[in-house]
């Protein structure tokens, strides 16, 4: 009999490169953005050679994510005036929120010519380096920002993630416990060192994931990584009060259904009620491959072989290498 049960386990890593709300003087903080691109384009009509006035239409660009817009003002604002740091940080996260880590990478290097102590310029270097798996180089823009400011939360807790992504367990725990102790309100260390207490079926799992969702209640990420570490443990009640308030929270949470279906398919028996929740899943994502196969479980242990068969063969239409769903139909046949 084939039993699939759902581990997603949502990477909560920062995302650096902030397009919104950056620190510069703008027309007027109380105009739309359309009417601010329209002011700076007339000025900028006026004085084509202004590098600040392109820099600032340029973030109100990132705003609106027209980014190939924002790259030739930040472009042509760097050949105007190539010494300005900001506009090469600036440029480097357009290039990044393009795809293009080739040149943002290099504008983020310009940048630290330009301002040689630069932690920000470090910490996007060390991110771009995380997203490239090139876990070294990542570490050691890392380590420059950690050799100045030892407690710096972001540098730390990415160090961390890393740790964890390259199964360095001991010194991922002792990382992040070190960001949740010298900051006690940052959610997302509290969440990540609970869900690798949960993966390593760890009792501290409880804490750290409870913390995390007080610290952010409407968050399902941590409450998920709960109730599955009860689940795993066997606590099938406390891991089914945790998914109902999933869904108090989140009513279109198809890993929360469809482990609850689960729970009714493999523990309970209660075929009928494991259809009704597997095909809430099913209504939330309609390529949710496990939800289609157990759905399928429940229909062949209910008797209804030809519902059963259907399900199997849609799972089979989504994946067709999918095991459970081609051992399910021979299992029927």
């Amino acid at each position: 009999m084939m039993k699939h049960i759902v581990r997603l386990l949502i990477l909560t890593l920062p995302f650096l490169f902030a397009l919104v709300g950056c620190n510069s003087n703008t027309p007027t903080t109380e105009m739309s953005n359309d009417d601010m691109l329209k002011v700076l384009d007339i000025k900028i009509n006026k004085h084509p050679q202004d590098a600040e006035l392109l820099y600032e239409r340029a973030k109100i660009y990132l705003e609106l994510n027209r980014v190939n817009d924002a790259i030739a003002d930040l472009s042509r604002a760097t050949s105007i005036n190539n010494k300005e740091y900001k506009y090469f940080m600036l440029l480097g996260d357009a290039y990044f929120a393009n795809g293009d880590v080739e040149h943002s990478y290099s504008s983020l290097q310009r940048a630290l010519e330009l301002k040689p102590e630069s932690a920000e310029a470090f910490l996007k270097l060390g991110e771009i380096a995380y997203y490239s798996r090139d876990y070294d180089r990542a570490m050691e823009h890392l380590s420059k920002v950690t050799a100045k400011d030892p407690n710096n939360r972001t540098a730390l807790f990415m160090k961390g993630f890393i740790y964890k992504e390259t199964g360095d367990t001991s010194n991922a725990i002792l990382l992040l416990r070190k960001v949740c102790d010298l900051y006690p309100d940052y959610e997302p260390a509290f969440e990540e060192l609970g869900v690798l207490y949960s993966v390593h079926h760890n009792p501290m799992a409880v804490e750290y994931l409870n913390a995390a969702h007080q610290l952010e209640p409407t968050n399902t990420n941590a409450l998920y990584a709960l109730a599955m570490y009860y689940q795993e443990g066997n606590k099938i009640d406390q891991a089914e009060d945790i998914y109902k308030r999933i869904l108090d929270i989140d009513d279109q949470h198809k890993l929360a259904w469809h482990n609850r279906g689960y729970i009714q398919l493999f523990t309970y028996g209660d075929y009928p009620l494991a259809i009704e929740y597997l095909t809430r899943a099913i209504q939330t994502d309609s390529t949710f491959i496990e939800a289609w196969a157990n759905r399928a479980c429940a229909y062949e242990l209910n008797g209804n072989k030809e519902q059963a068969r259907h399900d199997f063969q849609h799972a089979l239409e989504l994946d067709h290498t999918f095991q459970p769903a081609i051992d399910g139909l021979a299992r029927i046949h």
